[in-house]
């Protein structure tokens, strides 16, 4: 064998072995380094967190219904506000917040409730701690829809209506309930805290 073949044999040799370590020490682009696939669950994002700059799309958002003159005020002390996509917010807090009651997570709930609201709900938690009675379970949201809102100073308030329907053991029942959040427009924090909860009479 010359030696120039026998020079391309130790140049290939040397690197798949380079090749090998890399692939060891990095992983490939779908795994973690020892070949198992990467897991993709999502991140919470944190309660506070420092709004980014949203570039103008030059497109105003629709104001319909008997909230548009409050929304309208709210938009203008907040051009990123959108009622669509407020809504779809305002549901999933919903679906996050009824849950987290449901298990009597006070850690997850305290975070994203007024002081009048948490101390409400953290009582009917502990009543229900106390008597063993069963926490009503969201079965499925049926509609929402923002029936409310307006604009206190740079303080916005925006209230839901939720129908939903709710188990407690064997019995299921529709629930309907006014959720009012709130947020200052001239904070930083986009998130909103709800403020009331009413139920509808």
């Amino acid at each position: 064998m010359s030696s120039s073949i026998i020079e391309l044999a130790l140049l290939a040799a040397i690197a798949a072995f380079v090749g090998w370590r890399l692939y060891t020490t990095l992983g490939s682009d779908n795994g973690t380094p020892d070949g198992r696939a990467r897991s993709e669950a999502p991140q919470p994002r944190p309660a506070s967190e420092t709004r980014q700059p949203q570039p103008d799309s030059g497109l105003r958002p629709a104001f319909t219904g008997p909230a548009a003159a409050g929304l309208e005020a709210i938009h203008a002390a907040d051009p990123s506000f959108n009622p669509s996509e407020f809504l779809q917010g305002a549901r999933s807090a919903y679906e996050m917040l009824a849950a987290a009651f449901a298990r009597g997570d006070r850690e997850t709930l305290k975070p994203w409730l007024d002081t009048d609201v948490y101390e409400a709900w953290d009582a009917a938690i502990a009543e229900r701690e106390k008597t063993g009675a069963e926490a009503p379970q969201l079965l499925r949201m049926r509609h929402s829809e923002i029936e409310e809102a307006r604009l206190d100073g740079s303080m916005a308030r925006v209230t839901v209506r939720f129908e939903a329907e709710l188990g407690e053991g064997d019995l299921t029942r529709k629930s309907e309930e006014y959720w009012t959040f709130m947020r200052d427009t001239s904070s930083e924090d986009p998130n909103w805290l709800l403020d009331d909860v009413d139920v509808a009479g």
